[in-house]
């Protein structure tokens, strides 16, 4: 049980090196949207937070996160960033992809505060918990706005198409 712990615990630091790199390049463009802008600039500090608290948890318990998980997790995220440069509407796909992977590390933080109340863990069941709450937070900003950031660009591309993608 607490080998597995340990490994989910891995796998989400992976995922925060991920978002983080994600999060980074898609900030990095976006030059029309300035709210959105400002959350994902707030998010990024959040997400180095868990990375932090993830990595004080595994210490804690042991163990030592995975240079080679976190590598592929960077890896990926900056093929979906690439990808994006070339997306007409990347701002769009941005959001898309943002509360797609807000609700996968939803559902991986719910797995991993059941996985550490198995264990017997509490500690790192609080930290997994207040982690989750920050990523709902997140994940509910991007659905309450989400369709007034598609009719922005909507509107953007209408009229000016080349400034409307970032």
């Amino acid at each position: 049980m607490d080998e597995r712990l340990n490994q989910w615990l891995r796998d989400a630091h992976a995922m925060e090196q991920q978002a983080e790199q994600m999060l980074d390049g898609l900030s990095r463009r976006i030059e029309n949207y300035p709210e959105l802008a400002a959350r994902i600039e707030s998010h990024i500090a959040e997400t180095r937070s868990q990375k932090q608290r993830l990595e004080a948890c595994i210490e804690r318990r042991g163990s030592s996160w995975s240079g080679m998980k976190d590598l592929a997790g960077q890896f990926t995220a900056l093929m979906q960033t690439a990808g994006g440069v070339f997306a007409g509407d990347e701002v769009v796909k941005g959001v898309l992809a943002g509360y797609t992977f807000e609700h996968m590390e939803i559902a991986s933080y719910r797995i991993l505060v059941a996985g550490a109340e198995a264990a017997g863990d509490t500690e790192t069941a609080r930290v997994c918990e207040e982690i989750c709450r920050e990523e709902e937070a997140m994940a509910s900003w991007l659905e309450d706005h989400m369709a007034e950031i598609t009719q922005a660009y909507l509107i953007r591309h209408a009229s000016e198409s080349d400034t409307a993608k970032r």
